[in-house]
């Protein structure tokens, strides 16, 4: 099966947290981001720095951007917000679906929308 760049590596589990989060939750600054994220289990002890640089990373790839400013909760400075692009969304989502068994079972018309449409 085909995987997505940033759904590989040592990075995919962080990066899929990242925009799972961001997908459920909204907008949110990197300190929030880093806050969800620590609350799952496999990331309990993962630092801010970590994160920072995940989320810094996505939105240089186009997978996250910026979405205006909020009052920092600890600090008096204004922090970014951040919420996904449509090609996050779209890497979401196929990465669900298993392409394999789409070729395989589903309709020629289906086939031949899916080929107009890319």
């Amino acid at each position: 099966m085909a995987r997505i760049s940033i759904f590989k590596g040592r990075e995919a589990r962080l990066n899929k947290a990242i925009l799972w989060i961001l997908a459920l939750q909204g907008p949110l600054n990197i300190y929030n981001i880093w806050r969800k994220v620590r609350v799952q289990r496999d990331f309990s002890y993962i630092r801010y720095h970590v994160v920072n640089r995940r989320v810094r990373a996505l939105k240089e790839q186009g997978y996250i951007e910026k979405h205006g400013e909020k009052r920092a909760e600890k600090i008096e400075l204004m922090a970014p917000l951040y919420q996904l692009t449509v090609r996050a969304y779209l890497a979401i989502l196929l990465n669900k679906i298993n392409l394999e068994a789409f070729i395989e079972k589903a309709p020629e018309e289906n086939i031949i929308s899916a080929l107009t449409t890319l």
